[in-house]
């Protein structure tokens, strides 16, 4: 039940914004996958969404840095872990940020790369995510 790859990808939520999707795939096959809808609320204690504020696309709200974060750092630091161990995964990449509000690796790339764990890791365990 350990994690084979994680890859992220920068797509449009239902407000036509860019957000982050991420695949966890286990060694056994199984794929959970989860897209986070980018945030409308800006409270001082919010987690920080990692956005590129390149101007020329999507008005600056692109999310290709939390997709790089996604595909180097965290998927270098969990590939190898349990899939079933979701506090450890969270844990680590919380550990991995090293900030208050997530905002190195970003909030959208590790809520998306955890939610895409827990549902492999529910695939794994022949139950569905609410399970």
């Amino acid at each position: 039940m350990k994690i084979k790859s994680i890859k992220a990808r920068q797509i449009l939520d239902s407000r036509g914004n860019p957000t982050v999707e991420a695949d966890v795939i286990t060694d056994n096959g199984h794929l959970g996958r989860a897209q986070v809808p980018s945030g409308a609320s800006t409270g001082e204690h919010e987690a920080i969404e990692l956005r590129d504020g390149d101007k020329s696309k999507y008005l600056g709200k692109g999310v290709t840095k939390a997709v790089e974060n996604v595909n180097s750092i965290i998927s270098e630091a969990l590939v190898g872990m349990d899939v079933t161990m979701q506090e450890d995964l969270d844990n680590k990449m919380i550990e991995l940020d090293g900030s208050e509000n997530k905002g190195n690796l970003g909030a959208n790339a590790i809520l998306a790369v955890s939610l895409a764990a827990a549902e492999a890791a529910a695939k794994e365990e022949g139950k569905l995510l609410f399970e």
